[in-house]
Parts: structure tokens; C-alpha cells; sequence
């Protein structure tokens, strides 16, 4: 399968942001690269400018330092390039959920008579094609979030940010949708940079992870995930990922103390 995805660096981005009269440094210097087609994950403590970091590679936000480049041209500031899914499913409450579809197809040039169609498709696709007809009020978390994932998708940009996207599911829901997630994401082979909690979503899901100190973050270590793709399900019994648990688990631990 073929990459679809563009290639993101970002090189030495430093941010602080006033809090009354002191300046906090949130970003320390982080330089990251996602590969095109690339899945990757970030994994820090919470508070640790995760978010900050995406609303620096959505454009939204100005590093103080540093350069955001999209296959080595520099797009710091300039947004528009990447599709964004936030922690809670980010669709429109007042459209039908087939209409949320067609809507991001649209925003993306398709004709809204072939947009209708290919929505109709990709619900049916994505096994929701008998909620079409709902508004997302109606739909399960899980549902909910898969829609919003489609969503990104659909928007036809290279590189998909997803911020922890499945924190707030139940534990059953979270397993089901990491399963789903690279099935679709397979087919399709995005950038992916995805924020995580979970070092075993993370480490189920990607090609490489970049685990991060607490703020103001600075990259402790970037680890490659050596396992194949497609990925087995029961990956995570495999010795080799228990030991990577652990050791992903003992760098938060240190970064936390301050050891590193």
C-alpha cells in the first residue's frame, strides 16, 4: 500500500506563555519527524504541551523558536494542512450524521451529488451505515468517535493529528476502535501524529514513539515499535512488548523525578 501522507518535521520548537507577570516555558526545544504514511505516537504526562504542540503544526499558534515544515518547505504558521481530531468527537450537532459526512467531503471539493453518494458508501463501509439518518446526539461514544475519525480522514489532508481521541471510551470500546483504527488507517496510509496516555495504545498502534518530559517538554527518547504490519491482535503478549512497556513506563517515571 502505497503512502498517502506527507512527510512533518518540526526542528527545535520552543513556547512559553505568560502567566500574570511570570513567562512559562512550555515547548523546550522539541524536533520531531513523521515519516510519510508514518504512524507515530506522543506520550507524555498530562500538562506537558501536547496540545500546544498540535496547535503549533495546525498553524494556529506561532512557535516562539523553531520551524514547522511539510516535506522540507517551511509552513510554520500556515494552516489549512492537516485534518485535526480533538479528544471528544468533533462533529456537528445540528447535521445528520450522513450530512456531517458529506459536509467534510464538500469542504474538500467533491460535487455535493457525488459527496451524498460516497458518504452513503463510506457509512456503510465503517459498519454505521443504519445510523445515517441519526443526528450524533443519539449515537454511542464509540460510534461517535468513529464518525469523527472519518470525518479527518475524508478531509483529504496528508497529515492527521489525533489528540487522544479514545480517552474518554470504556476500556472494551477503546480496544475495539484501536483494532478499527488501523484497519482504515491501513488501507489508506496517512501521517498520522497521535497523543496518547496509553503506552499500550501507543505502542499497539505505531511505528515509532517519541515519549516526552513533563512540561516544559523536551523529547526523553524516540523508541521504534519493531513489530509487523498488519499487527497481530494478541501483539501486546509478545515479550517484546511487555519489555517495551516497561521501558517506556521507567522513562516517565525518571522524566517525572527528574532524573534524565
Amino acid at each position: 500500500m502505497s503512502a498517502h501522507g506527507s512527510m512533518l518535521e518540526l526542528k527545535g520548537i520552543s513556547k512559553s506563555y505568560m502567566r500574570g507577570k511570570e513567562r512559562h516555558l512550555v515547548l523546550n526545544d522539541i524536533s520531531l519527524t513523521v515519516g510519510a504514511g508514518e504512524f507515530v505516537s506522543l506520550i507524555g504526562p498530562s500538562g506537558s504541551g501536547k496540545s500546544t504542540l498540535f496547535r503549533m503544526i495546525g498553524g494556529v499558534e506561532k512557535p516562539d523558536q523553531g520551524r514547522v515544515l511539510f516535506d522540507g518547505e517551511d509552513r510554520t504558521g500556515q494552516k489549512g494542512l492537516i485534518s485535526y481530531m480533538p479528544q471528544q468527537a468533533a462533529l456537528f450537532p445540528w447535521l445528520k450524521v450522513e450530512d456531517n459526512i458529506r459536509f467534510a467531503l464538500v469542504s474538500t471539493g467533491t460535487l455535493k451529488r457525488e459527496a451524498k453518494a460516497q458518504a452513503a458508501q463510506w457509512l456503510e463501509r465503517i459498519q454505521l451505515g443504519h445510523v445515517a439518518k441519526e443526528y450524533p446526539h443519539v449515537l454511542s461514544g464509540g460510534m461517535q468517535q468513529r464518525v469523527s475519525f472519518l470525518r479527518a480522514l475524508l478531509m483529504q489532508r496528508d497529515v492527521m493529528c489525533l489528540d487522544e481521541p479514545f480517552a474518554a471510551l470504556d476500556a472494551l470500546t477503546r480496544a475495539d476502535m484501536q483494532r478499527w483504527l488501523l484497519e482504515l488507517w491501513e488501507a489508506d496510509r496517512r501521517s498520522v501524529l497521535f497523543v496518547t496516555h496509553s503506552i499500550e495504545e501507543a505502542l499497539v498502534l505505531s511505528d515509532r514513539i517519541y515519549v516526552l518530559s513533563p512540561a516544559p517538554a523536551t523529547v526523553l527518547r524516540e523508541l521504534v515499535v519493531p513489530f509487523d504490519r498488519p499487527r497481530r491482535a494478541d501483539v501486546w503478549t509478545s515479550p517484546e512488548f511487555v519489555e517495551l512497556k516497561r521501558e517506556v513506563l521507567r522513562l516517565l517515571e525518571e522524566g517525572h523525578s527528574g532524573t534524565v
